[in-house]
């Protein structure tokens, strides 16, 4: 018996992963690359995904559509994939697997439901598939089977009990401590070494906290390269806070964090080329050029 036809929109560094394993385990596995980078092209080609012409092509193909984009793109692909769904009369179940807070997931349910689709809000944790790592994706929504049939296949699907909107706050919440840790430890090494105190705090550190310490030397240097994409999660996660009656400050200066980090050229840099070789206190140094008022400074 054939598998269902799933569509991944957009193949990136999770995407094209998701994409591949699903296609190892007998789906046919479709994307549309129409305007798409050539990195996207070239990750949909390693993970062998089938290329269809545009989205009403897509959705007309596809029993299941997985949106996994970055957090500020959501919205905008649910109603592109909605407007599809109009035009061709197609209703494949829209699984939105992305980084937003239940208000977001609201909206797109909203512009998924109009066109008549079904809806599954899915929360990814963890980093794309591999043979030794298996992400948790775990889903709610009226009618989760779909996307508990694909449990086993590279991925491991949890569903939880509930209304879409509750993976989305799973995510948030777990994000935000994750995500929202790395840039507490990237905030508190700029701090140190525009004070001028970046080795003594480094030296109390190997002493009092030896397992923070070797975290950060294991992060900092690859986390200008998901800078640009964790601005936005971080927003999101400050809205989720807030709406749980939870002040969200704290991931707001996060994502200022992040927004300095993509201004650095590192930023430049993908999850496939970041230079291995730099350290924490190289990477640190080059951050505290691109603090407010740095650069100003050093031309006076």
């Amino acid at each position: 018996m054939s598998l269902p036809c799933i569509a991944i929109m957009a193949p990136g560094d999770m995407g094209h992963a998701v994409g591949r394993v699903l296609r190892e385990h007998g789906h046919d596995v479709v994307t549309c690359l129409a305007g798409r980078s050539a990195r996207t092209r070239g990750l949909a080609e390693v993970a062998g995904l089938r290329d269809v012409a545009d989205l009403d092509t897509l959705v007309g193909e596809a029993a299941m559509v997985l949106s996994i984009v970055p957090p500020a793109l959501a919205v905008r692909q649910a109603e592109d994939m909605a407007a599809a769904m109009k035009r061709t009369g197609a209703s494949p179940v829209y699984v939105d697997c992305n980084a937003v807070s239940p208000q977001t997931m609201a909206e797109v349910a909203r512009a998924v439901e109009a066109a008549g689709a079904p809806l599954i809000d899915c929360a990814i944790i963890g980093t794309g598939p591999t043979p030794t790592n298996v992400p948790r994706f775990y889903v709610t929504g009226a009618d989760t089977a779909p996307m508990t049939a694909l449990d086993g296949k590279g991925i491991e699907v949890i569903a939880l009990s509930g209304p879409a909107g509750r993976a989305s706050a799973l995510k948030m919440a777990y994000a935000g401590l994750t995500k929202g840790t790395n840039a507490l430890y990237t905030a508190v090494l700029m701090a140190a070494e525009r004070m001028g105190l970046f080795d003594e705090l480094i030296a109390e550190f190997e002493h009092s906290q030896p397992a923070a310490l070797k975290n950060m030397k294991a992060c900092i240097s690859r986390l200008p390269a998901d800078s640009g994409r964790w601005i936005r999660e971080m927003e999101e996660i400050a809205a989720t806070f807030r709406a749980a009656g939870v002040p969200g400050d704290f991931h707001d200066g996060a994502a200022q964090v992040f927004r300095i980090l993509e201004q650095t050229p590192f930023a430049q840099e993908t999850r496939q080329t970041i230079d291995a070789s730099r350290t924490m206190e190289q990477s640190v140094k080059e951050f505290v050029r691109y603090l407010p008022g740095a650069r100003e400074a050093a031309d006076d």
